[in-house]
């Protein structure tokens, strides 16, 4: 991890703003960085998190990204992350059920001065280039700003979705001043996404799901690799990679020793999750769905702690994806997709699944669940899966899945 703090708990986070105080720890930024860097042995350093790269942009960004926690409710929030130094904000329209661009335009109306510390991120719901101009100009006005860092084409699945026109559009955009800079985000076939993006030479750059269960294959290493060399910026998320194949409830043994190896290092699970892909100094940054300050200060206290992992912790880490694989979807929709006649939408139905089972959204997940046609979903039921299931390498029980999700979801 490329920081020069020393290592630094949650218990050394709440410590340091029980000593400084609510007001100083909601001082500008600037304030921050200056106490940081005081010469007064007898200050209390505030540390913030570092920085990296993103790409060939020529901009640094934090290593740790705050996601989908913005609301009218969260402006507290917003301002408490970037004291501590989380700068890169990401959202998208149809986050926080509507209200998260809304959220961020609320803060920039009562913090202006804030808006050029922050590298703001939102996104395109829509792959139809005018409708692309509409929905940006909306989220300009719904967030209070002229422009926005970074405008990414919304859940691709294929590279070619990354079109001429979308280029052109692109293009466009930034001689407009509307965005800086341009890419996609990506939650399945990522690596061939990737890939492909690597060749095409104008995205600058793309969030991915990455995290201690997908990231050690050789050819998502290879994907990384190539967009890495290519200087695209590359944003982590679902970094959690909690398994989505069934409800929440007790841990169970795998789950608990899980927890008890990282809590004797001092370590959320959570946080140790964040470790192994910071490990990583090809990604640029991890968007973390933060609600509240305990996500918030856990996340940061693991992003401003230089320790790393050890070789015996990612190893144990990949046994337990391989032990519990069937509980995970890794996004290969091509494969077990290209098995079934009817135009089940597998991969995004587990998504909305994980929404449900472990972001506690059920509500989200409903919504997103109703713009799955119709008469798909009062088919899917019925559908023979157990080719998708032989395919599938995590050995996901997909007909099961599926069921349930007609049930869960409706």
């Amino acid at each position: 991890m490329s920081s020069k703090t020393d290592k630094f708990s949650r218990r050394d986070f709440l410590k340091t703003a029980g000593a400084v105080g609510i007001g100083s720890m909601l001082s500008p930024i600037g304030s921050l960085t200056n106490a940081q860097e005081s010469s007064n042995p007898n200050e209390t350093p505030i540390k913030v998190v570092p920085t990296r790269p993103f790409g060939k942009t020529g901009v640094d960004v934090s290593i740790l990204s705050l996601g989908g926690a913005f609301h009218y409710s969260n402006l507290l929030l917003m301002k408490q992350a970037l004291n501590m130094g989380v700068t890169y904000w990401d959202t998208a329209p149809g986050y926080g059920g509507g209200q998260s661009e809304a959220g961020i335009g609320k803060y920039f109306e009562k913090f202006p001065e804030d808006r050029k510390k922050v590298f703001l991120v939102t996104k395109a719901d829509t792959f139809d280039p005018p409708r692309m101009t509409k929905t940006l100009n909306q989220s300009l006005e719904s967030m209070n700003t002229s422009f926005v860092d970074l405008y990414f084409l919304h859940g691709i699945s294929y590279p070619e979705q990354a079109d001429k026109q979308i280029k052109a559009w692109a293009d466009e955009a930034k001689i407009q001043g509307k965005i800086r800079f341009f890419g996609f985000s990506t939650h399945s076939n990522m690596e061939d996404c990737l890939l492909g993006a690597a060749k095409l030479g104008w995205i600058d750059g793309i969030m991915l799901t990455y995290n201690f269960r997908v990231m050690h294959s050789d050819r998502m290493k290879r994907a990384v690799d190539d967009c890495y060399r290519a200087g695209i910026g590359l944003t982590a998320m679902k970094t959690q990679s909690t398994g989505w194949g069934s409800k929440r409830g007790p841990l169970n043994d795998k789950e608990r020793a899980l927890l008890n190896r990282f809590e004797r290092k001092g370590l959320t699970t959570g946080q140790a999750k964040l470790k192994v892909v910071w490990d990583d100094d090809r990604i640029a940054s991890i968007c973390a769905h933060m609600t509240n300050m305990q996500y918030l200060t856990e996340n940061a206290s693991a992003a401003m702690d230089s320790k790393k992992l050890s070789d015996d912790d990612i190893d144990y880490l990949k046994d337990y994806a391989r032990e519990t694989a069937s509980n995970y979807c890794a996004g290969c929709r091509h494969i077990c997709e290209s098995t079934i006649d009817e135009k089940v939408p597998v991969n995004d139905i587990m998504r909305y699944l994980m929404y449900s089972r472990c972001y506690g959204d059920s509500e989200g997940a409903k919504a997103a669940f109703k713009e799955v046609p119709s008469e798909v979903r009062e088919r899917m039921a019925l559908v023979d899966y157990r080719d998708a299931e032989n395919r599938c390498p995590q050995g996901m029980p997909i007909g099961r899945l599926m069921r349930e999700a007609v049930i869960e979801l409706a």
